[in-house]
């Protein structure tokens, strides 16, 4: 049975790093399931090292959370104009992101039925294009601070570019404090203000601001400039299944698309598309020099492997749903030897088991 593997320890690692680069507050981002560790375990993982605010874009997600949190805040990245959405995050005690004029009379319309006043945090778009009033609009956003059942206690914004544009992200940061600084003008205190994600904590200096939104950066799996000292996590793992040999000439996988050169030994590893293997041939990127040399490799469509029992085996008549052939030839492998494949955690099927060690 295959089950998606991530070292706590590694993880612990990650996330102190992250603290300590960021020297403000950290707002845990676990969104994707978690960034595919597992929404639970990943967030009482951040949890344990004292991180107080959880970030989600998914509504669903909010029950699902409040399982697990006490006192914690957990802030809605979606600026929703649909009134059921609304309930859901007011209900739970939920800071909600406010983008719109529309977004704003549905939260204060649904707060009111309900008789609770929500907390909000104001999305400026300072290039991302998805939500968030744009500058020219700060008239109003500045309406939707009077707005009686709605209690605006931040303000944020979103990198479009950190890890690739270093010059257009010190723009947007610079657009956003301005933007900031007009409503504080005329509303007066508007809160914690947070722009900078995982790319822009390790590329671009000076975002951090009141508090900082990370996710990717905790896996060690986020595109930097430079060398980040973040561990990469997360491994797909199953037993060998099965072990065979074939004689020269044989064809191997769906449409017989590779031949044996030689007699080969095979083993079976039940891992597959249905796990997520194999959808994306290149591998998670997490510097700009792996990038280009992962790229080079895709164009020169070099094989794809898996590890067992840490050797290196390649893959051999393509990936199927659920089962791929590696080719042992000349090797001890037998049946119940581990395999594995570093996979993001983002492409594992969200049924895998997420196993912490």
């Amino acid at each position: 049975m295959s089950r998606y593997v991530i070292d706590k320890a590694k993880l612990d690692e990650n996330i102190e790093l992250v603290k300590e680069k960021a020297g403000v507050p950290v707002i845990g981002v676990v969104k994707g399931n978690g960034y595919g560790f597992g929404i639970k375990e990943f967030t009482l993982a951040l949890k344990e090292h004292g991180i107080k605010t959880f970030a989600v874009t998914e509504v669903t997600d909010v029950p699902v959370l409040r399982e697990i949190l006490d006192g914690e805040d957990i802030l809605v990245m979606r600026s929703t104009c649909i009134d059921s959405e609304a309930e859901i995050i007011a209900q739970n005690g939920c800071i909600a992101t406010i983008g719109s004029v529309e977004a704003a009379d549905v939260m204060n319309r649904v707060s009111e039925r309900l008789g609770i006043k929500t907390k909000c945090h104001l999305k400026i778009d300072t290039g991302m294009a998805r939500y968030g009033f744009m500058p020219s609009q700060v008239e109003e956003a500045i309406a939707c601070y009077s707005l009686p059942n709605l209690e605006f206690t931040g303000a944020h914004t979103h990198f479009s570019s950190a890890f690739r544009n270093t010059a257009l992200t010190k723009a947007q940061l610079t657009l956003f404090k301005d933007t900031m600084e007009q409503i504080k003008s005329r509303v007066g205190e508007v809160g914690i203000l947070h722009a900078a994600n995982s790319p822009a904590l390790f590329n671009v200096e000076g975002v951090s601001l009141d508090a900082v939104r990370i996710g990717s950066a905790f896996t060690g799996r986020v595109i930097t400039l430079e060398k980040n000292g973040l561990n990469r996590i997360g491994s797909l793992e199953a037993e060998v299944v099965e072990v065979k040999t074939v004689p020269k000439g044989y064809a191997i996988g769906y449409n017989g698309t590779y031949v044996t050169k030689s007699e080969t030994k095979i083993a079976i590893v039940p891992i597959g598309h249905y796990d997520g293997f194999g959808l994306m041939k290149e591998k998670e990127l997490y510097d700009l020099r792996y990038a280009l040399g992962t790229f080079k490799k895709y164009l020169n469509k070099k094989q794809m492997y898996v590890r067992i029992n840490g050797e290196m085996h390649f893959i051999i008549g393509g990936i199927g749903l659920s089962h791929t052939a590696v080719d042992v030839t000349g090797t001890d492998v037998k049946p119940g030897d581990t395999a594995s494949v570093d996979l993001s955690p983002l492409m594992v099927n969200p049924r895998i088991e997420r196993e912490y060690r």
